[in-house]
């Protein structure tokens, strides 16, 4: 990670140097410390640049030029999900980060790094990757700009860009390098992602599909949706087909995706010899994410729910990859045996917690299906569900010596759970500690059929079935369960059955989910056009911050601090009659303390701001050429104008039109 690291080491280069906005953690959670251990397992220098100074092309120069390519990342998450909320406002901390220090890297990180990259040692090849170029890799809407943006290869200049997990796609990158091979010889590949000039000619074959249009899907959003609708059903690795999508003259080539790992690949890369611990150069310092995540173990990658929300299966797939038992259990008893270890696994799982194991019973018809999810509408009668694999292997892990406790942190998909009252009752007795997180999502019949989740009553069926177990174990615990705020298809009414089904079962969630359109996912499609791609329907979403800041607040209604927010929500969706004392009401007539004095801070708050617009020390008014030329306060009329910087006429708009 330093100059000085690399010459105790005797190199005078380096073969591949990655570049991330992540901190540098040596634990297999954190790509970059996975891809790195695997190419050093196959015979190659590899220096990490993480969360550089992108102002400049300095930092690029730390290790010289590189034998073969830089890897280039803007973390373990999207970089402007990083930095902003659902309220566009950013965030306070940065949980990659030493000591969750924000501003360590830039928006769009990935345009940044690719640039300082070809900038630093021109000629050497730039290779993106990571979720934020997996997830942009064709024309996408971006929520922070409200627009429709290019695929991040035209954008970033990057020579390719590997999307999806990328252990197959960076070693065959690696080794075709090194064997002589230029970056245009490597757009066979499968998983990458390749610019054509506009003297190239685009594939046309019947192993190819062209999407609209760049320039089409970024001014028609029925071409959008039907841009969405293809991609998505062009990701099964066994028999997606490559898209080709026109940006002008120019075209992006998506190949089909990489094939999942096989066990033995998956032991190979999870068997590496991690440290399991933040870079020595961070001094100690806290970095969140790790926090959460060093004493886990995660046993398989890749999800088969395909919920429209969740970037999880666009990433990683929806074949679910494990690994073996025994290998499993070697990292547990590497955990084990370090001093720091105090003897609480806090999890074992991986996107979800209880798909280990889980495929396809019938891989001729895996190889055909284009089934976007396995258990939507309907769990699939082909669909291997036993979770006897996973009972094992829990039981094992908890009988290691030095393991005290283990948790399972990682969600739970209740439909399938329900499936295996052995299961259930393994999970209450031995791995929750008095609470356990599950993640309904919604009430609402409508808005679980847009995000595929199951129906209304699956919460319901699951928490009965949780407290039946809890109890057989002679414990008393509990389910918190996680809702999103906002997602398409939600409504005033939505969000308000949802609100009054809180108050009946004395739910009051600490923390909820703002939806935030994600690029590539169903979900921010349905965002964006207001029409579900796979049918074509309207749907509608709560496009403006206050409508999504009244949705935020019905989740919380019990909240003093929410108060007027809940009775605009209510007054506005008709409901008058949830105002009052009775048992079902949702909020008092009179606004508790606690309401006026928030609304008394804002209200300062908005006072101070405008006279600190409006003055500078000393009581000089900052502009004041401009208003005597606009007419405003200061100038010889005495008249205001009204000027507001983002309005195009410096007139005040007439508020009674």
């Amino acid at each position: 990670m330093t100059r000085d690291e690399m010459q105790s080491r005797g190199w005078d280069e380096v073969d591949v140097v990655f570049v991330s906005g992540d901190a540098y953690v040596d634990h297999p959670s954190f790509a970059m410390a996975l891809l790195g251990r695997l190419l050093e397992s196959a015979g190659y220098r590899v220096a990490i640049l993480s969360q550089p100074d992108w102002r400049s092309a300095d930092a690029w120069k730390t290790f010289g030029r590189p034998r073969l390519f830089f890897a280039v990342s803007a973390g373990n998450m999207d970089s402007m999900i990083n930095h902003y909320t659902a309220n566009k406002k950013v965030r306070n901390d940065d949980a990659y980060s030493p000591g969750g220090k924000i501003g360590r890297r830039p928006d769009r990180a990935t345009l940044a790094y690719c640039q300082r990259s070809r900038e630093s040692y021109p000629g050497v090849p730039v290779i993106a990757g990571g979720v934020e170029a997996s997830l942009r890799r064709i024309a996408h809407y971006d929520y922070w700009s409200d627009k429709v943006r290019r695929s991040i290869i035209l954008d970033s200049k990057a020579d390719l860009l590997i999307y999806g997990m990328g252990e197959r796609g960076i070693i065959e990158v690696a080794d075709r390098l090194a064997a002589g091979q230029t970056v245009r010889e490597l757009r066979d590949m499968r998983g990458i992602v390749y610019r054509l000039g506009a003297a190239e000619t685009a594939p046309d074959d019947a192993a190819t599909r062209v999407l609209p249009s760049y320039e089409e899907a970024s001014t028609d959003k029925t071409k959008f949706a039907v841009m969405t609708r293809i991609a998505h059903h062009e990701t099964n690795p066994y028999n997606a087909k490559r898209l080709v999508q026109f940006h002008g003259r120019e075209a992006v080539v998506v190949n089909p995706p990489q094939l999942p790992l096989s066990q033995p690949e998956m032991d190979r890369v999870y068997g590496l010899p991690y440290t399991r611990k933040p870079h020595p150069s961070y001094g100690g310092q806290t970095i969140p994410a790790f926090d959460v995540v060093k004493d886990s173990v995660q046993i398989m990658r890749g999800c088969f729910g395909g919920c429209t929300f969740c970037s999880i299966t666009a990433h990683e797939g929806r074949i679910i990859q494990s690994r073996s038992a025994e290998n499993v259990l070697g990292e547990v008893r590497k955990m084990a045996a370090d001093p720091d270890f105090k003897g609480v696994i806090s999890d074992i799982g991986g996107p979800t917690a209880n798909m280990y194991e889980m495929r396809c019973t019938r891989p001729e018809v895996e190889e055909k299906c284009r089934r976007l999810s396995c258990v939507h509408p309907t769990i699939c009668k082909l669909l291997g569900t036993s979770h006897a694999p996973l009972i094992d292997l829990m039981q094992q892990v908890r009988e290691e010596p030095g393991v005290k406790k283990v948790f399972i942190a990682s969600g739970i998909r209740m439909d399938l759970a329900r499936r295996s009252p052995e299961y259930m009752q393994e999970l209450a007795t031995h791995h929750v500690g008095g609470l356990l997180k599950v993640a309904p999502e919604h009430t609402d019949g409508r808005v679980l059929e847009l995000m595929k989740k199951p129906g209304p009553t699956d919460f319901l069926k699951f928490d009965e079935e949780f407290q039946k177990a809890s109890q057989a174990a002679g414990k008393k615990q509990y389910l918190v369960p996680y809702y999103i705020a906002s997602h398409p298809g939600s409504d005033l009414t939505a969000m308000i059955d949802l609100a009054l089904f809180l108050k009946r079962n004395h739910y009051k969630p600490d923390q909820v989910q703002d939806f935030i359109p994600s690029p590539f996912d169903i979900a921010a499609c349905m965002y964006y056009t207001g029409l579900d791609p796979m049918t074509m329907k309207p749907v509608y979403t709560a496009q403006h911050l206050r409508d999504r800041k009244l949705q935020r607040a019905l989740l919380q209604f019990f909240k003093p601090e929410n108060y007027f927010e809940v009775r605009k929500a209510l007054e506005q969706a008709g409901r008058q009659d949830l105002i009052g004392d009775g048992c079902d009401c949702l909020i008092p007539n009179r606004p508790p303390k606690a309401a006026l004095d928030k609304r008394r801070r804002e209200a300062n708050a908005k006072v101070s701001e405008q006279r600190e617009g409006d003055h500078i020390r000393g009581g000089t008014r900052p502009h004041d050429d401009r208003d005597a030329k606009q007419g405003g306060a200061n100038s010889a009329s005495g008249q205001k104008a009204g000027y507001r910087p983002h309005r195009k006429s410096h007139e005040r708009r007439d508020r009674k039109r």
